[in-house]
């Protein structure tokens, strides 16, 4: 699907042109891609790069524009496994135009809520920011959702609270490493900013973003490292849950093996039989002692096995 968009009075208006000033092509189909290789020169390495979901971020210099590989969150559901997701996307930015290819069209969506939009390269940026207050935003929401998997694994020690714990841990790890490669991008548009002298309130706003990045990526950084030493923790109180509940096991079995070794011994009709001649007072202590007999040789036999 393609949109074009026209910058106007500060904000984008939607436009049925192949020349605006702004474009986002969400899942392109063929046709749509033998657009972007024919009119706007993105090549096949390029166009499988901004759909992969895997593609480490990085910018690349052309000599009439720069393109961009960005890792954004994906929109969380709160369904499912609570594993929070990221992807990536392509901007081929140029001094008049803006090309978005993303795999949905949500890239674009609340632009121009923090300032006016007038040019490409505004868009540019305010789309970086909001992805990165996007990330800021799941951090909160995966601080939230650990909290109540906290309670709820306190209240009932089920194995789905801390699968549901090992999502968020991985998650996390995606985010750090996302985060991370988009500070390398951050940093070098900063530095090609500087070059081809761009205006000093668009430098400004790159260094705040830099700046906003890296707080992003120590505050998952932070939350990961937690995250790491609670699981390690509710694993050890699983474990010594678990262990409470079979010491009592034992303590039952201990408890009542004698009764049933007793009424065992009552029921041997076979025994009777065999010891008819004998009276009862007599054959029964008999048996008891060398069934004492047998438990002690085999202590003795397991203490010598164990040293």
């Amino acid at each position: 699907m393609i949109k074009s968009f026209q910058l106007s009075q500060g904000a984008l208006q939607a436009v049925e042109r192949l020349d605006a000033d702004v474009m986002l092509f969400s899942n392109p189909d063929a046709a749509e891609r033998d657009l972007l290789h024919s009119h706007f020169k993105v090549d096949e390495h390029a166009l499988a790069s901004a759909l992969d979901p895997d593609e480490v971020s990085r910018i690349e210099f052309h000599p009439d524009n720069l393109f961009l590989i960005w890792k954004r969150p994906e929109n969380y559901s709160g369904a499912g496994s609570l594993a929070f997701e990221v992807s990536s996307c392509g901007l081929l930015f140029s001094e008049h135009r803006l090309l978005v290819i993303a795999t949905d069209d949500s890239p674009l969506s609340g632009l121009g809520m923090r300032q006016p939009l007038n040019t490409p390269l505004d868009v540019l940026l305010d789309l970086l920011f909001n992805n990165i207050h996007h990330y800021l935003g799941h951090l909160k929401v995966i601080k939230l959702v650990a909290r109540e998997l906290q309670q709820k694994f306190n209240a009932s020690m089920q194995n789905q609270h801390l699968i549901q714990m090992f999502n968020l841990s991985e998650s996390l790890i995606y985010y750090i490493n996302a985060i991370h490669s988009n500070g390398a991008v951050l940093t070098r548009l900063r530095n090609h900013a500087a070059k081809e002298h761009f205006s000093a309130e668009a430098i400004g706003l790159i260094d705040d973003l830099i700046i906003e990045n890296n707080q992003c990526y120590k505050q998952a950084e932070i939350y990961s490292t937690v995250f790491s030493g609670l699981i390690d923790a509710r694993g050890n109180l699983m474990n010594n849950s678990m262990n409470n509940l079979l010491r009592k096991l034992t303590l039952i079995n201990v408890v009542f093996l004698p009764l049933n070794l007793i009424a065992s011994i009552g029921g041997m009709s076979e025994f009777s039989m065999m010891t008819a001649g004998v009276p009862w007072w007599v054959s029964y202590p008999l048996f008891l002692t060398a069934m004492i007999m047998g438990a002690g040789v085999m202590v003795l036999g397991l203490r010598r096995l164990a040293k």
